[in-house]
């Protein structure tokens, strides 16, 4: 099929996203790394997702010629399969909640996406399901499909990529893998893959604070929060338990306020010389646990995490000192804490 060439063809076109090591002089014998997903055509971790997904429902013969696309996203997603349904002279629109960052709304556009806006994030499903069903179209449904997607035994998933990049560090199985859980994809692809191939591995998963999905790996009864989720980190953190989110394939949850992401992006966008988003500063709050509890167990090793997009669609939001305190977000003391933790010397 000629779709599923082009996608290929634009794989094959790309490299690998680099591996970012990171020494802590602070604690001697503990290597921190950095899947850097941000070098991705359109920026974010959810490149490989968007592609997944499109493969997925052309394979099932979900989408033809004509089919226009839609999907419920925070942005990075709809961004991603935005750029993809491009490539195949598809219509394509993202439903996205009214307080989507302004940079994301315009790489949707600018990859030639339609918004379809609501107020209320918890109505994506049933207003992308209308749409679907307006238009004669798909509803990709991230959500639903992420975990299944993409193939955890292998063929260049994220988690055989770090593994493999890993392959010649002084301590080449990392002790511990942490992500983020948006669709819960990226840990049932990691988790999954940890186990099939035996190693030593543990997955711990970042969460906000004001998320469902660290409520309910405690208690596989919590399934919902019906005041929704009051996060601003954009693209991780859900008012309900998707069906991707697979919690028998974690091995901890860590739950990390806003204000400590914030502050954690920041003092890691001034280690690296470069903006990144709120989510890898959530992922980076959860290494400093472990981290510390390595140092303190006399451990050595390595922990490897995702930087899951640049800074750049988060100008006028986690970068604007105004937008944080008209919000009560107080970053700085957690900035100075990881700024700390980062010290080259």
């Amino acid at each position: 099929m000629e779709a599923i060439r082009r996608i290929e063809a634009d794989y094959n076109r790309s490299a690998d996203t680099h591996l970012i090591r990171v020494d802590l002089p602070r604690y001697p014998g503990i290597t921190l790394y950095l899947k850097d997903e941000s070098s991705h055509p359109t920026g974010s971790l959810k490149h490989r997702l968007a592609r997944s997904l499109f493969l997925y429902a052309l394979c099932n013969g979900w989408i033809g010629p004509d089919t226009c696309v839609i999907e419920s996203s925070s942005g990075s997603t709809a961004v991603s399969e935005a750029y993809f349904a491009k490539m195949l002279g598809l219509r394509f629109i993202a439903v996205v909640p009214a307080s989507t960052a302004a940079p994301k709304l315009d790489a949707i556009r600018f990859h030639g996406g339609e918004i379809h806006m609501v107020d209320d994030p918890r109505t994506v499903y049933d207003v992308s399901n209308a749409l679907a069903a307006e238009t004669g179209g798909h509803y990709l449904d991230q959500f639903t499909y992420a975990e299944r997607a993409t193939d955890w035994r292998g063929n260049n998933n994220i988690a055989e990529s770090i593994f493999a990049q890993m392959s010649a560090e002084e301590y080449p199985v990392p002790d511990w893998i942490v992500c983020g859980a948006g669709t819960g994809g990226t840990s049932a692809t990691i988790g999954r893959y940890i186990a099939y191939q035996r190693h030593g591995t543990r997955l711990c998963v970042a969460d906000p604070v004001h998320s469902v999905f660290h409520r309910h790996f405690a208690d596989r009864q919590a399934l919902s929060l019906p005041e929704g989720c009051g996060s601003c980190i954009e693209g991780i953190g859900r008012p309900r338990v998707e069906p991707s989110f697979i919690p028998s394939v974690i091995d901890r949850m860590i739950a990390v306020e806003d204000a400590a992401s914030i502050g954690a992006m920041r003092a890691l966008s001034a280690r690296l010389g470069r903006r990144v988003g709120g989510s890898t500063g959530t992922n980076l709050i959860a290494c400093a646990t472990l981290i510390a509890e390595m140092a303190a167990a006399g451990e050595r090793g390595s922990i490897v995490t995702l930087l899951c997009d640049g800074g750049e669609r988060y100008g006028c939001t986690y970068y604007d000192d105004a937008w944080l305190e008209a919000r009560g977000i107080d970053w700085r003391p957690h900035a100075a804490q990881m700024a700390a933790m980062l010290a080259s010397a």
